[in-house]
């Protein structure tokens, strides 16, 4: 029961959690949902393991109540089954009272126990950049700080726990003690005068076994708060993240079609452009702002972009060159106009190359061939020999040599092993194997392919060119038949009358001749 109701939930979760961008915007636009991974990996085991505690409790529980009260009713009289029943109120209520500040502060708990575990997911990530900082010390010390937040929650949760197990246990005690009473009311009353004391001994140990099983069967209820208050505080954290999955999933969906958010591999979309000359991207009068501070990066931007030209759009850092990348890829919304990709996304539409390549877990192919479910095209033996090439091209022959070949399932971490100059030559390796019609690389003007050109500041007449010579130089180029690049440079005039904002006379839009 505990492993069906877990994987059910978990998978109805991640079905929300993945649909379009929605993982994205949990993470990055939205700030009042802590640990989503928390929530769906540990959260709902706890909360399935619980429930599924409670479950033989809950089932067997009514069918012994009704049992144990009619024959108590039938010994006792109706004041052995009220008195029960009225203890049984009175207990709850007390217990309800003690359990309302545990679950307020289990929730906390929860949200402290995350941040701990993401403190150490953080150094375990970016180990490298702190061990060159040596700041072992530093982040010791707040590593600590969380240490210390996280003990100062548990010990306000035990203290609160503390008197809800005294509740529970003075229940029981007194539970018994009752039994006797409703025993010994009727027999001092004079109900039972009339029968010898054999029969009176015999009556009373009957009446003693169903008043005390019935206090018992309420007794195992009480018993359950403390597991009711961990599954209440588990429910508040699973369904606000529900609520929200699924406030973004319909925003989504009446945002974007599902066209436009998965890859399109059988070219289903073919034919079905409506612009002319294969337009990839339609961008009229986009004004754009920072959704978390409303920052204005873009001003009242006009663009297309379609097949056999390519473009460089360059800028001071915090113009909204990435901003723009967001726009186009359906990340962020424009506050604005209007942005129409009019491609699907895949071989047969555009790949997008982030800034910082993403890498999954796996062997080498499936790197060079992400996100495919399976190699594209089908071709057999052949397509090893298309993924080997297209590594030499990128300079990364080495690489197979080290990962063991193209299937050897590696365990360590991708980006751990490779140099941030390896990284980007395998997405390239990766847009290359994919020969998309539109592909959009995010680059730095002081990355180089070929590690030649050095960390300089540009002017805007010798960006251009030198960007051509980069692109021209990079392996597999003439396969890509077009290209919109966008880059950073420590350009003058991108900042010249407002350096926070792009507009029609601060943005640097150049059609790279020559190139495609």
């Amino acid at each position: 029961m505990y492993v069906s109701w877990r994987k059910s939930l978990t998978e109805y979760l991640h079905s929300c959690y993945f649909y379009g961008q929605v993982y994205y915007s949990l993470h990055v636009l939205r700030e009042d949902i802590d640990n989503p991974d928390q929530r769906i990996s540990q959260d709902v085991e706890r909360f399935c393991r619980q429930l599924s505690s409670m479950a033989s409790k809950l089932i067997i529980s009514p069918f012994t109540l009704a049992y144990y009260t009619y024959q108590c009713f039938h010994s006792t009289g109706w004041l052995g089954p009220v008195s029960i029943f009225g203890y049984f109120v009175i207990g709850t209520v007390v217990n309800k009272v003690l359990m309302s500040p545990i679950v307020s502060k289990l929730v906390q708990q929860e949200k402290l126990e995350g941040d701990f575990r993401f403190k150490h997911m953080q150094i375990r990530v970016n180990a490298e950049p702190a061990a060159f900082y040596r700041a072992g010390r530093v982040e010791h010390m707040r590593t600590d700080r969380r240490l210390q937040s996280l003990l100062q929650s548990q010990r306000e949760l035990i203290g609160k726990e503390l008197w809800l197990y005294i509740g529970i246990n003075t229940f029981d005690y007194l539970g018994s003690i009752l039994s006797y009473v409703v025993i010994a009311i009727p027999i001092f009353s004079g109900m039972y005068g009339d029968l010898s004391p054999t029969e009176l001994s015999a009556l009373v140990s009957k009446n003693a076994f169903v008043s005390i099983y019935l206090i018992s069967c309420f007794s195992q209820l009480i018993d359950l708060s403390t597991t009711v208050t961990d599954v209440a505080g588990y429910t508040h954290r699973i369904g606000e993240l529900q609520e929200t999955l699924l406030s973004l999933g319909r925003k989504k969906k009446a945002n974007y079609s599902e066209a436009k958010d998965s890859w399109d591999l059988d070219n289903s979309h073919a034919g079905e452009d409506p612009m002319p000359g294969n337009t990839a991207f339609l961008l009229e009068r986009v004004t754009l702002s920072v959704p978390s501070s409303g920052k204005l990066l873009i001003k009242d931007l006009s663009l297309r972009i379609s097949q056999g030209s390519s473009v460089m759009i360059v800028g001071n850092t915090g113009t909204g060159k990435t901003s723009l990348l967001r726009v186009l890829g359906g990340l962020w919304e424009s506050t604005q106009g209007s942005v129409e990709m009019l491609t699907c996304f895949g071989p047969h539409g555009v790949v997008f190359l982030p800034q910082r390549p993403f890498f999954t877990d796996g062997s080498l192919r499936d790197q060079v061939i992400y996100p495919l479910k399976e190699i594209y095209p089908v071709s057999g033996s052949a397509d090893d020999e298309r993924i080997v090439r297209f590594l030499e091209l990128a300079g990364l022959s080495d690489l197979l040599a080290r990962a063991g070949g193209l299937d050897q399932q590696v365990d360590w971490n991708w980006y751990d092993v490779l140099s941030p100059g390896e990284m980007q030559r395998l997405s390239f390796a990766r847009l290359f194997y994919l020969q998309p019609r539109y592909a959009v690389p995010q680059l730095d003007f002081e990355t180089s392919w070929g590690g030649k050109m050095g960390a300089h500041t540009m002017r805007e007449d010798e960006a251009a060119p030198s960007w051509r010579r980069m692109l021209k130089n990079m392996p597999y180029s003439d396969q890509l038949q077009n290209l919109l690049t966008l880059g950073r440079a420590l350009s003058s005039r991108c900042g010249a009358a407002d350096p926070t904002a792009i507009n029609k006379e601060s943005v640097w839009c150049k059609t790279i001749s020559g190139f495609c």
